[in-house]
């Protein structure tokens, strides 16, 4: 069962954004996904709460009071797991361990930079780098801006792949407030944002 986590040290990137997406891509192609949440927050248990019963199910998967990931239950064929900024010690070994895929989603700010490189330092030196794939995300990403050409700079020296970039937009926030992705609506109301995941999908599938 492919395990997706999205990671970054780094509070507001857009981490849930991402999750939330990649879960309602998932459930759109048929898939039985689980969401989970090792945050405190539960940010994801709160999105699940609004979404509506006509969408792709979505299930929760369960975290332990203290931040511990139970295994999904058979019969899951996908999972994606969103985590808290700040993900370090036996949290963060234990998580990585269950993933597949690790996508790191970075802002173009020379603050997200820094905090990112030490993370995908991190990432290199742990026990199953070996056998995680780990692609990268522009979050909020204006082309037109220098910002966008640090991020593009930063990003060629890493040797991490960057999957794909997400343009800052309120399409996110509005389809967030009712439980959806842009996976769940007709694909002509957001079809510049379907363009933008199209190689992040592919590479999910990958």
């Amino acid at each position: 069962m492919p395990v997706v986590l999205v990671a970054n040290p780094k509070g507001g990137v857009g981490k849930s954004t991402l999750a939330t997406n990649i879960a309602g891509y998932l459930a759109s192609r048929g898939h039985a996904v689980m969401l989970g949440d090792v945050d405190r927050q539960q940010s994801a248990r709160l999105w699940l709460s609004l979404r509506p019963p006509a969408a792709a199910p979505i299930s929760t998967w369960e975290a332990q009071g203290d931040g511990s990931v139970v295994r999904p239950p058979k019969g899951t064929t996908h999972a994606v797991l969103d985590s808290p900024a700040g993900l370090h010690g036996w949290r963060f070994k234990d998580v990585l361990a269950l993933a597949d895929k690790v996508i790191v989603p970075l802002q173009p700010s020379i603050f997200d930079i820094y905090a990112t490189r030490d993370f995908l330092d991190r990432l290199k030196e742990s026990r199953n780098a070996a056998k995680t794939q780990v692609g990268l995300v522009g979050m909020r990403v204006d082309a037109r801006t220098l910002a966008a050409d640090r991020l593009h700079e930063f990003v060629a020296g890493l040797g991490v792949p960057v999957i794909g970039e997400l343009r800052d937009t309120q399409n996110y926030v509005q389809l967030a407030a009712r439980g959806l992705t842009v996976f769940d609506i007709a694909p002509g109301r957001v079809a510049r944002d379907l363009a933008q995941w199209q190689p992040i999908c592919q590479w999910l599938e990958s």
